[in-house]
């Protein structure tokens, strides 16, 4: 190959890399691990904080925004409806907006909009409501593709606070923690159809959602059950290994989505579960450490930089602590009270916390301490949705508004 071609290859990679960088196109974003690569990120912020590029009303819901293609995604719950909306990123402009009537009734007084956070893949919208109806939408349109019933479908329970689990895109399928009966505890869909590619485990749902990563040289699904954490070919759906592992209180929920890192995958929840980290081994992982309160996260994925874990210990409503922990030995380096509970996003080496107060903090990753160059109160009391971070903007979701920030630096940086 010349060498002029050779250079057009490249840029045409590099443009291709950097196009994906600038979308967050499913819960945890572009990796699925919270965490981004952004070369616009501001250092420091304007004394009022990062300014606020629009802001739009939403209704009941847990699932975060997610953005590709200019398009950002917003699933929630207004006037008895799901509500699935498109708005145009950059300024907060509707696109389109379709909706259908919602079922889902919470038994213990909590917000009744759906829980799961969106997938955008090669054009399609998918959605899963907390009634368990999952839906494929067009990204240009909003046209309707295919729905499936799933609750009815695959015999599956409401769980203690509805359906929970974000879609996530394999290739060819769309895959679903669903906990139904006869084998359906993880559903693999076509995207195209809807039709069932594969299922397995008889377990019920958790409230964690899948990941897919290479180890052992096949594409895997690593899956927190109710009752396990369980890793699946993400071909076939025969499983790789079964891990016994779920909080011993049955009044309990796991709902952090593992990590992977390397060869190596953390997980995480609390009810007196605790943290493992667990080394990849067809048959049966290897256990690397396993401790209780060391980063038992009740909702919140941690994030990893450079060998070291940071997220949030503890039961929201009980306050929980920001903590750094390091990776190969599970040892706390350093602790932060005060904040309550909150979300975690890496861009770059920078920690963006987002409080559920609303507060947005950004602080090095840095094993030494804690120690935030910047704040600001972005968005009103309650914050539960893990936000997104497209282009150099920021957008999050309180209970009722969803706002996008700029955290662009003013001048690009030389190349």
């Amino acid at each position: 190959m010349s060498a002029h071609l050779l250079s057009i290859l490249s840029l045409w990679l590099c443009a291709s890399a950097c196009s994906m960088a600038a979308d967050w196109p499913q819960f945890l974003g572009p990796n699925r691990n919270g965490s981004i690569t952004q070369s616009n990120l501001a250092k420091t912020w304007p004394k009022e904080g990062p300014t606020a590029v629009w802001q739009h009303k939403v209704g009941e819901g847990f699932g975060g925004p997610v953005v590709s293609a200019g398009k950002l995604i917003i699933f929630h719950r207004l006037d008895g409806k799901e509500v699935v909306e498109c708005l145009d990123a950059k300024s907060g402009k509707e696109l389109w907006r379709e909706d259908y009537p919602a079922r889902y009734r919470d038994d213990f007084g909590f917000e009744e909009g759906p829980r799961a956070t969106p997938a955008i893949a090669d054009g399609r919208v998918f959605t899963f409501g907390a009634n368990g109806d999952f839906t494929a939408w067009d990204l240009t349109k909003g046209t309707k593709l295919w729905s499936i019933d799933t609750r009815t479908q695959f015999k599956t329970g409401k769980g203690f606070f509805g359906i929970a689990c974000s879609p996530l895109v394999e290739g060819n399928a769309v895959i679903l923690n669903i906990g139904g009966k006869d084998g359906a505890g993880i559903v693999a869909f076509d995207v195209a159809t809807g039709k069932v590619l594969w299922q397995a485990t008889d377990d019920e749902a958790s409230y964690a959602s899948p990941v897919a990563a290479t180890l052992g040289g096949k594409r895997r699904i690593f899956v927190i059950t109710r009752e396990a954490f369980v890793a699946l070919n993400a071909a076939h759906g025969k499983l790789a290994f079964r891990h016994g592992w779920r909080p011993p209180m049955h009044a309990s929920v796991s709902a952090a989505t593992p990590l992977v890192i390397g060869e190596d995958i953390f997980i995480s929840a609390s009810y007196g579960t605790g943290a493992s980290l667990l080394r990849f081994k067809e048959g049966a992982p290897e256990v690397i450490w396993s401790k209780d309160e060391v980063l038992s996260a009740h909702y919140a994925t941690a994030v990893q930089r450079d060998g070291f874990l940071y997220g949030f210990d503890g039961r929201q409503e009980q306050g929980c602590e920001l903590r750094c922990v390091e990776l190969k030995t599970g040892k706390i380096l350093w602790s932060e009270s005060g904040l309550k509970a909150g979300t975690v996003t890496l861009v770059n080496d920078q920690l963006l916390v987002l409080t559920e107060r609303g507060e947005l903090i950004q602080a090095p990753a840095s094993p030494t301490g804690f120690k935030p160059a910047q704040r600001a109160q972005i968005l009103p009391f309650t914050v539960r949705a893990h936000p997104a971070v497209a282009d150099g903007f920021f957008y999050a979701r309180s209970k009722d508004k969803l706002g996008c920030f700029d955290l662009r630096a003013t001048t690009s940086p030389k190349p």
